[in-house]
């Protein structure tokens, strides 16, 4: 019908009777637009969106290579390409287990008893601002952030949500382990003054003075922690396991060794591979790590703390308990025997944490996975609503979307159906057409 309605414009006219053809058309095309209120053929197809442009010195633009553009909080297509940058990151400067913490520490804020956002904390991206990253529990956490801020700049239009949350499930994903079902569109909080407050993630050290002070036990205080975030028992041991990657500093934590056998990065192969491109930040030496393989994500966690046969393996109350408490230890029991099962409990708790106190726009998320993903505008494509092989042109297109628009198109509220009047408005076009083809 949009080839027909492009077609009325061009039919030849003599001078005496242009003024009054002109008059009928533009008349009866108003009648004809306004009819299209109860259509449900075009109804989906001239929609104006409401969306960021990136800026025009950065994008080709030109029909035939731009798509509609996209209304989330972050471009899909740029996090695609960020997720690309970030696992040449991580090839580099094996950094794997401070990407997975700074992605829980910024979702891990998240209090289940209040409703209002982002007073609730969650992953918003607010753990780019110093006044977080100061906090206790985020010691060493601007490492991180310098190492991402650069694939930040080059992806504008990401969000910093999107991004911490990208960067730790792409670290467990490279580092061997389960694929995370993510979804991504997160809203970043806009300043400083919508941080959460000091306190709502434990600084490690802290479980000396719980221990010296009696009750709560290790198994209280992880449920404190966890249940504040609406997790479960069997979510917590999961998550526990991501232990697997990563080392304790006593100078952040206040636990573990200076330096071990596998943190020194002098007696091992493994260590010499980790320490050979730097000498500061996330990939220094150091530390004592709760697994022999620190950068490789398994079940080792669960074997190792449960045999406890290697002085230089880092035990912490917190990873005892999960053989102590009767709840954890049927979780743990079975990981360390499956790792199957972990591999699949563990990728479902990431995927919940990722998006703990998290608002998305568009509002149910969208998967990188998805083709197109979730809520994607689909692109117009004119030809697929013409009777002929040639498409508009562009500023054809644009004029029939303005019409469209006019009369009360909207892409929130799809036009109504009447299929008789349809077949009226066919038969009255046809009619139409075959007057002035006569005349």
């Amino acid at each position: 019908m949009a080839s027909l309605s492009a077609a009325t414009r061009f039919l030849p006219s003599t001078t005496a009777t242009a003024t009054a053809t002109a008059t009928r058309t533009s008349y009866r095309s108003k009648l004809w637009l306004k009819s299209l209120r109860f259509s449900p053929l075009l109804s989906h197809v001239f929609l104006p969106q409401k969306c960021y442009l990136p800026p025009l010195s950065t994008r080709r633009v030109g029909y035939s290579t731009v798509s509609l553009p996209k209304c989330f909080a972050s471009d899909p297509e740029q996090l695609k390409s960020a997720r690309e940058d970030i696992k040449e990151l991580l090839k580099t400067k094996f950094s794997h287990p401070i990407m997975v913490r700074l992605g829980w520490h910024d979702a891990g804020t998240y209090n289940k008893n209040i409703e209002e956002w982002p007073q609730r904390g969650g992953a918003n991206g607010s753990l780019r601002f110093e006044i977080e990253l100061k906090h206790g529990a985020n010691a060493g956490l601007v490492n991180a952030l310098k190492l991402l801020q650069p694939i930040k700049d080059k992806y504008s239009t990401l969000t910093y949500a999107d991004l911490f949350q990208l960067a730790s499930a792409t670290a467990i994903e490279e580092a061997g382990g389960p694929n995370i079902p993510m979804k991504y569109g997160r809203v970043d909080v806009s300043g400083p003054d919508q941080c959460p407050e000091e306190g709502r993630l434990p600084v490690a050290s802290n479980i000396v003075d719980l221990l010296d002070a009696g009750p709560p036990s290790p198994a209280a205080h992880l449920r404190e922690v966890f249940y504040r975030m609406g997790l479960n028992d069997k979510e917590i041991v999961a998550l526990s396991g991501a232990h697997t990657l990563g080392r304790s500093r006593p100078d952040r934590s206040g636990w573990g060794k200076p330096e071990t056998k596998y943190t020194v990065g002098k007696e091992d192969l493994f260590s010499l591979i980790a320490f050979a491109i730097t000498k500061d930040g996330p990939g220094a030496p150091g530390g004592q790590s709760w697994t022999v393989q620190w950068l490789k994500f398994d079940n080792s966690y669960f074997k190792d703390i449960k045999e406890r046969r290697d002085e230089d393996l880092l035990v912490l109350p917190t990873d005892a308990v999960l053989f102590e408490d009767p709840s954890f230890k049927e979780y743990a029991e079975k990981y360390a025997v499956d790792q199957v099962a972990f591999f699949k409990d563990y990728a479902e708790a990431h995927a919940k944490l990722s998006n703990l106190g998290a608002k998305f726009d568009p509002p149910e998320g969208f998967s990188l996975d998805d083709s197109p993903p979730k809520g994607q505008p689909e692109k117009f494509v004119a030809a697929k609503y013409s009777t002929g092989k040639r498409e508009l042109s562009e500023s054809m297109k644009q004029k029939i979307r303005a019409e469209y628009q006019a009369v009360g198109g909207s892409p929130d509220k799809p036009l109504q159906s009447n299929y008789f009047l349809n077949i009226m408005i066919v038969i009255a076009i046809l009619a139409y057409v075959t007057s002035l083809v006569m005349n």
